[in-house]
């Protein structure tokens, strides 16, 4: 197979094989100015001065106000959410000589693209010039969560299935439900948002790796996109990482939502290529995991998600119960199980919900604002 497959799509070399269910976490975090809380738009000013370690795991993103943490690889759940706690640390003490803040959430409460700025690294000048300003709407700030899989025909294989699961991860994590200044009525406003760009959403079901190759690859060689980072799929394969990557959720404020939500995508990635679990009614039917993608983004953990093998819909909650059940044994066996259960707490009070709370305090959305930036370090 790996004789005619174009470079890009070379599955990580045997020589270095990613081990089955590793994790890599990256996670965007916004850039504030605490003089009025809004978005900061200085990563040009910032990433020159950053010590070089911080610098090794982090990037800019499209948005002069984001950039993202990314961690090494590593075989728990608590192993990663340690770094990333660490990168938290590092990264509030690298924006103090700036008078900066940094925050997480899926949107910024009040920002507006009028303000927006366009970051200067070629990528993304290169962004601009392709969706022209479409770039400059609003930054969104999502969660990533990459699992190794040493097989690439597993990994389509654990991409399809994962499609099934993504309307209630997303669910889970909602983290957005303002939007320049106003409550939207959505529990992620960050999904439409994001919807903007081309080539988003959840892909279709891929029977192989070569026909995934060749699907994207014909793209590539008729110059509609340079390479496969700029597909924005909810869940897409990473060829040179060994990984599929989970791309759909919010994310989140503080860093132990982060890691249930990361051991509940570990754990169902060993459910699915250990077991099967999802069921082909829903695997297999796009118009519905479109419709509960939008029931989750609108509704978060109070949705109703449609079940077609049933011919019902059901509450999210007991969508969650009966698969962290499933899971349960497979979070024994990579060591996951308190994180694990950390989702069952998410379910009943996700970001979106404890956003609305606080913002009806004090100097509303200044203060949810401050209070997402407290927050950075939990």
């Amino acid at each position: 197979m790996t004789a005619t497959l174009p470079d890009w799509a070379h599955w990580r070399s045997a020589a270095r094989p990613a081990a089955s269910y590793t994790l890599g976490v990256e996670e965007e975090v916004m850039l504030l100015d605490p003089g009025n809380w809004a978005l900061a738009a200085r990563i040009d000013d910032v990433l020159p001065l950053l010590p070089e370690h911080l610098l090794a795991h982090m990037t800019a993103e499209t948005h002069g106000s984001a950039l993202e943490l990314a961690t090494g690889v590593h075989g728990t759940v608590s192993e990663a959410a340690t770094e990333l706690h660490g990168l938290r640390n590092e990264l509030v003490a690298a924006l103090e000589p700036f008078d900066l803040r940094a925050a997480v959430a899926g949107v910024h409460p009040f920002a507006v693209w009028q303000d927006t700025v366009i970051s200067e690294g070629e990528r993304y000048q290169f962004l601009y010039g392709s969706m022209r300003e479409l770039a400059r709407r609003e930054p969104t700030f999502a969660l990533h969560v990459h699992v190794g899989v040493t097989d690439p025909q597993d990994a389509v294989r654990l991409a399809r299935q994962l499609r099934a699961h993504l309307p209630l991860l997303l669910a889970l994590s909602v983290n957005s439900p303002f939007w320049q200044g106003r409550d939207t009525g959505l529990s992620s406003a960050r999904t439409p948002l994001f919807q903007a760009f081309p080539r988003v959403g959840i892909p279709r079901a891929f029977s192989s790796y070569e026909e995934y190759v060749e699907a994207i690859d014909l793209l590539i060689r008729c110059g509609a996109l340079p390479d496969p980072t700029f597909l924005w799929w909810d869940v897409r394969l990473q060829p040179r990482f060994g990984t599929v990557e989970i791309r759909i959720c919010d994310a989140q404020t503080a860093v132990r939502d982060t890691a249930a939500i990361v051991a509940l995508i570990q754990s169902i990635s060993r459910l699915e290529l250990e077991e099967g679990f999802a069921h082909p009614a829903l695997v297999h039917a796009p118009e519905v995991l479109s419709e509960n993608r939008f029931l989750a983004a609108r509704d978060g953990m109070d949705a109703a998600l449609v079940v077609p093998q049933l011919s019902t819909r059901v509450p999210a909650l007991e969508l969650v119960e009966e698969l962290v059940a499933a899971c349960r044994p497979h979070a024994e066996v990579l060591g996951c199980s308190t994180e694990l259960e950390g989702v069952r707490v998410l379910a009943v009070t996700p970001g979106a919900r404890r956003q609305l709370n606080l913002a009806q305090r004090g100097d509303k959305l200044q203060g949810l604002v401050r209070a997402l930036s407290d927050a950075f370090l939990d």
